[in-house]
């Protein structure tokens, strides 16, 4: 868990595309919100992002999903922004869905549920900010 190496590797644009998904599990349309202004800085540097919640229909100029389930593409990243209480449910679908990299948000600890992931050959980062390694990525 928290590997440099696997942060480098789930951060890097160099697939085919030189673009990378992000499904944003818990995206707000409050701007004030972490889960909208970090999901904002990665679109600005070319992340496609996915939102994932049930209650909002758009946000960030994307369609919203009710779930992983729900979305057109495989993501390369599942991003999570919901309380710790709320991950193993979140790793029992990325299982199901044959997803690889999870990102639990900086203050998002369910260790329980990571150790479950990384089990199932799910990369994990738990506790880390996307957008903070993503600028130390770029330095």
């Amino acid at each position: 868990m928290n590997d440099p190496q696997t942060i480098r590797d789930m951060l890097s644009t160099t697939n085919k595309e030189n673009t990378r998904t992000i499904a944003v599990i818990g995206l707000s349309e409050d701007p004030h919100k972490p889960s909208h202004y970090v999901s904002a800085y990665m679109q600005q540097h070319g992340y496609k992002i996915y939102p994932v919640n049930p209650s909002l229909s758009e946000v960030l100029g994307e369609k919203s999903y009710a779930s992983l389930a729900d979305l057109p593409v495989k993501p390369d990243i599942v991003n999570v922004f919901r309380l710790p209480k709320f991950i193993p449910a979140i790793v029992d679908e990325m299982i199901q869905l044959g997803l690889s990299n999870l990102w639990i948000q900086q203050g998002i600890v369910n260790l329980e549920a990571a150790a479950r992931a990384e089990a199932a050959g799910i990369h994990v980062v738990m506790d880390r900010c996307i957008m903070v390694e993503h600028r130390m990525t770029r330095t």
